[in-house]
């Protein structure tokens, strides 16, 4: 018989969502949206009991698919929070009292006239003193933001936004800015927010939701379209239009890859993955009854930690030579489809389902 996980706290919410969790020693950020989906919901947890310190809420009516509930996951820094809706909604609050202490609506304001169908979706970034958005309004495609006040520090015109979230690393050596728009992959320089190039790859219709990887000056990138590529860069930080690898196998819609030292983990249809990441050379890979098409990953130097979208959590070893699970345990024995990132804070492991969220001690 498998193992019951440890169930610390579990705490029903209002409403579906999608969101990834964010947490603290103290302090558990969830998504949500009211019983009448007519508002957007934050929660903040106690991390030990799951009771809740606070909860902030505002109206954002509107219809999307796969329902209205936040896509971004929060980001905290320090006693901060950064909150970001579906509709372009952006509020920075206390993270102690949940006290607002500023909002923008995005979407209004840098005049978004684009349909996203399923919102906005990508998490803010924070580079130096900087707050990293992309609108996707004509005249702000990616916009910086002071993070203390919510004022527009610079913005930089282009296309309409993809549902990516942005990454910093430095390329070519260039530190740059790494995202995607609706339709092709770009860089801008960090301080400026100058574009330095874009690339629109040779399949056409891609999502782009999937994080882009940075990796060793390298980026790792994957789509439904056009599989998994490895890029390199010249000199002045642009990028070179063929990839160094490729796999076209691994090509999720939604779900984003993890690199565990040289190795790449993906699942897509039925499958994990595991590539060599510096060749997306096939070292093997695995049919499971617990992988769909997608699943949250985790990992440490030694370790795959997969939490599936039927909540089963597999902690695996990232460096044998074949898929070798240590331990899986059903987290809840009826969830129906889990899209939302978990957090991983010391043992604990916080997971929002479709209807609740749960806390799990890993430690045994």
């Amino acid at each position: 018989m498998p193992p019951k996980p440890r169930l610390l706290w579990e705490r029903k919410l209002a409403n579906q969502g999608l969101g990834g969790v964010a947490a603290t020693g103290e302090h558990v950020v969830v998504v949500d949206r009211d019983a009448a989906d007519l508002s957007d919901v934050f929660r903040c947890l106690d991390a030990a009991t799951g009771a809740e310190r606070w909860v902030l809420r505002y109206p954002a009516p509107g219809n999307l698919d796969y329902g209205n509930s936040p896509r971004a996951t929060p980001l905290i820094v320090d006693d901060r929070v950064y909150l970001f809706g579906a509709f372009g909604h952006l509020t920075c609050a206390r993270l102690a009292t949940g006290e607002i202490l500023w909002r923008r609506d995005l979407r209004r304001e840098f005049g978004v006239t684009k349909q996203l169908v399923w919102g906005f979706a990508g998490s803010p970034l924070l580079v130096d003193d900087a707050l990293i958005v992309q609108p996707g309004g004509p005249a702000a495609s990616l916009v910086a933001l002071d993070p203390r006040t919510g004022a527009t520090l610079r913005q930089t015109p282009g296309d309409p936004a993809a549902f990516a979230s942005p990454v910093v690393g430095e390329f070519g050596g260039v530190r740059q800015i790494v995202g995607y728009d609706e339709k092709s992959l770009g860089g801008w320089d960090v301080a400026t927010g100058r574009p330095l190039w874009k690339l629109v790859p040779p399949e056409a219709d891609d999502f782009n939701v999937p994080t882009p990887i940075p990796l060793a000056g390298k980026l790792l990138v994957t789509t439904e379209n056009n599989g998994t590529r490895l890029y390199g860069f010249a000199a002045d930080g642009r990028i070179r239009a063929t990839p160094l690898a490729r796999f076209d196998d691994l090509a999720p819609d939604t779900h984003t890859p993890v690199v565990v030292g040289e190795r790449l983990f993906g699942v897509w249809s039925g499958r994990l993955y595991a590539l060599d990441a510096t060749t997306l050379q096939l070292l093997y890979e695995a049919e499971d009854d617990a992988f769909t098409d997608y699943a949250s990953l985790i990992a440490s130097p030694t370790r795959l930690l997969v939490v599936t979208q039927y909540a089963e959590a597999i902690l695996a070893d990232a460096t044998s030579d074949a898929w070798k699970p240590l331990a899986r345990v059903r987290l809840v024995p009826d969830e129906s489809g889990l899209f939302s990132h978990p957090a991983l804070v010391g043992d604990r492991l916080y997971v929002r389902m479709s209807d609740r969220i749960v806390c799990v001690a890993l430690a045994n």
